[in-house]
């Protein structure tokens, strides 16, 4: 195997994996900010 095709395999690894964390938290985030918003109108 040529160098740069692991090269290239592990920045495509690194930036899919760094996007599903990404994705992952923002919508953990998201959901919480709702259950949050939830809890404050309550009355």
């Amino acid at each position: 195997m040529h160098q740069w095709t692991f090269v290239i395999a592990a920045y495509a690894v690194t930036l899919l994996g760094t996007a599903a964390v990404s994705l992952i938290s923002w919508r953990a985030m998201h959901r919480a900010e709702a259950q949050a918003e939830t809890l404050a109108n309550r009355p």
